[in-house]
């Protein structure tokens, strides 16, 4: 039976791959402060539409449940946040700063960095309406990245404003109620012939040209102006550019937007996010109004660009050499001894040693290679010597007879 399209198949080494990643968010995330939360992988269809307006009821895998509601596979993490926090932000001191790995489902075409299934890194903030949030959050995409061995000569993070995109409307005599469908025209500019641009935007009295020239402007707003202090204080001015071609498509985006893209401009965005002040209000239907903000980092664009990237790729390669299957092997020699060698084996274990032995009964020889195969660093050989083992470090083959009950000397914990 054939994998479905768009999802994957985790063999142990892919496997190994995506904990990786995983780990490495987890444990940035929380250098930060951020702390992790997750919710169900079936949601209503209604949480979707009244977050989204409807822009990703196409891309869900929805259907009618056994007691007939409609639900649908978790496409994304914000409405979920949503809710949660809706329901229970009085518990909780402000600001929040939580974090989440979730596996998400999308009914897109598949092509390179986008598959129907995926996992995503969401890191929000809740409850703080100043600069320093949005800094805060920028600073943390930074640091994932440069948590997996990637610099400012691989990526940069383009920073923008739909309030500044808002007022340039403003100006050219836009209305509110008609904003969203100039963002999705400004979204696409520099991807469409100036032609059909100029016809989309006949409507506003606007021009392609128009709408380029502002896009391409460098002078940072006073709103993103104190974003650019903060990071530069911390020393990673370097990594950020303002480029106001970065709207970001979704209705609920309120203010700072930034979307994050390697360098070399082989791969779709790695990161993407920004503000959403009026989310939580919209989705709890007045009850609970706070500033927000976040962003999304997906799995499977970062792989690519961690693959294609020297020292990214070195950085992932020595991480997996550590992840062996096995630190020591306990072989046994002598099928009496046996029993003995299963209470050594678990001491082993008791005292955070990743330790395997052989089931049931082999050579020595096939025991050795099977050790080699796993990764183990030492073999301990359980045999006719018996109360003393034999401890055998298998990179250099150096060797030494002690007693059993001092094995456990030999070891430090795996960390």
């Amino acid at each position: 039976m054939q994998l479905l399209p768009g999802f994957r198949d985790f063999y142990p080494d892919d496997c190994a791959r995506r904990n990786y990643i995983l780990e490495t968010w987890r444990s940035v995330a929380r250098r930060y402060g951020f702390v992790e939360f997750d919710g169900p992988v079936l949601e209503p269809i209604e949480l979707y539409k009244k977050k989204s307006g409807g822009e990703l009821v196409g891309q869900l895998f929805d259907f009618t449940d056994k007691g007939e509601r409609h639900v649908a596979l978790r496409p994304e993490m914000t409405p979920t946040l949503a809710r949660m926090v809706a329901a229970r932000e009085r518990d909780f001191k402000k600001p929040l700063k939580w974090f989440c790995v979730p596996q998400f489902f999308r009914y897109e075409k598949q092509q390179r960095g986008r598959l129907r299934e995926f996992y995503q890194l969401n890191c929000d903030i809740l409850g703080e309406p100043s600069p320093a949030a949005d800094a805060e959050l920028v600073a943390v995409v930074i640091d994932l990245l440069r948590g997996f061995g990637l610099g400012e000569k691989d990526f940069v993070v383009r920073l923008s404003s739909r309030t500044a995109w808002q007022e340039f409307f403003a100006r050219a005599g836009g209305q509110p109620e008609d904003e969203y469908e100039f963002f999705q025209i400004v979204d696409k500019a520099e991807r469409n012939p100036p032609e059909k641009t100029d016809a989309a935007l006949a409507k506003f009295g606007l021009t392609a040209q128009q709408v380029l020239d502002f896009m391409r402007s460098k002078t940072a707003t006073a709103e993103l102006a104190p974003i650019l202090a903060d990071l530069t204080a911390r020393g990673l001015g370097g990594f950020v550019e303002i480029d106001y071609a970065i709207v970001r498509g979704l209705a609920y985006y309120t203010g700072v937007v930034f979307e994050v893209f390697d360098r070399s401009k082989n791969e779709r965005a790695l990161a993407g996010g920004g503000r959403y002040d009026k989310l939580l209000s919209l989705m709890s239907d007045g009850k609970t109004d706070l500033p927000a903000l976040g962003f999304g980092m997906g799995d499977v664009v970062l792989a690519n660009l961690i693959n294609d990237t020297p020292a990214a790729k070195a950085q992932l390669d020595a991480w997996l050499a550590r992840e062996r299957a096995a630190d020591v092997y306990v072989v046994i020699a002598k099928e009496e001894r046996r029993p003995e060698a299963l209470a050594l084996v678990q001491r082993l274990r008791d005292a955070g040693q990743r330790t395997d032995f052989p089931l049931t009964a082999a050579k020595i020889g096939k025991q050795f290679q099977t050790a080699e195969q796993l990764g183990a660093r030492i073999a301990v050989l359980v045999g006719d010597e018996w109360p003393q083992v034999k401890v055998k470090t298998l990179a250099t083959r150096e060797e030494q007879f002690i007693a059993a009950d001092a094995v456990l000397a030999c070891f430090q914990p795996s960390t």
